[in-house]
């Protein structure tokens, strides 16, 4: 609880604890610690690179291989996946 009296929610941090388990901060959103910027400029960067990959995917896929095209699906289903938790957690 905050020195108001506000509650906050836990907000996902863009990577895992030491055991492998998700990580979370609990911070005021109007005054975020350092943990939340560092959060924030990791997310920052993960969304630029989606934006980048999702170019050189338009690019290949009418001319890439199979093998090609399987390393591209995996790592558009790792930036998916960054994207759509960054996502979710803005829309909460």
């Amino acid at each position: 609880m905050s020195a108001s009296g506000e509650s906050h929610e836990p907000r996902p941090l863009p990577w895992c604890g030491a055991d492998g388990r998700p990580a979370h901060v609990v911070a005021d959103p109007a005054r975020p610690g350092p943990v939340s910027r560092r959060a924030d400029l990791v997310e920052d960067i993960q969304l630029e690179m989606a934006d980048i990959l999702l170019g050189h995917a338009r690019q290949l896929v009418g001319e890439a291989g199979p093998e090609e095209l399987r390393y591209l699906v995996v790592e558009l289903t790792r930036s998916l996946t960054d994207v759509l938790r960054i996502a979710l957690r803005v829309k909460s």
